[in-house]
């Protein structure tokens, strides 16, 4: 049985206020195209989560959270993979004091939406991701909502 080991990630769900949320536009080379989902990043050898969180942040929307606040660990793909990712809502986001160095490979844009817009584009798949989804789920759920649609239902 193949196997593939993993630090494990971070998947952020960065707030500027209770009804919105910031999503990056990126370019995935798996399945050749662009699409909106929400900030991320492996950790770093013997990197702690919630440090790991900062620094995404800060790398991919150029925001520092003040406030950091877990809402799940979950395995993606434990068919064949040990990754554990850890999801943070951060809030209170401030801009760091210097510019933050990203990382050369990515081409990130980030953009603020309210959450319905975030919805509308899981309709409309833009969002296509797992993380991304259940990210806006666990989002919905710490406010007290449930999403109305989560995507579209096909009869056969």
């Amino acid at each position: 049985m193949e196997m593939v080991r993993h630090r494990g990630s971070v998947v952020l769900i960065p707030q500027p206020s209770a009804a919105s949320v910031i999503l990056i536009r990126q370019f995935r080379y798996a399945i050749d195209r662009w699409i909106w989902e929400l900030p991320a990043g492996s950790l770093e050898k013997g990197e702690a989560p919630a440090r790991a969180a900062r620094r995404e942040c800060e790398e991919e929307i150029g925001w520092t959270p003040r406030r950091l606040r877990r809402v799940g660990h979950f395995y993606p793909t434990p068919g064949f993979c040990d990754e554990a990712m850890t999801f943070y809502v951060c809030t209170d986001l401030v801009r760091p004091g210097s510019p933050v160095a990203k990382d050369i490979d990515e081409m990130i844009t980030p953009r603020t939406f309210t959450l319905a817009q975030a919805w509308r584009l899981v309709d409309r798949h833009e969002i296509i991701d797992m993380k991304t989804v259940l990210g806006l789920v666990l989002c919905g759920r710490q406010r007290g909502a449930r999403p109305a649609r989560v995507g579209r239902v096909v009869r056969r």
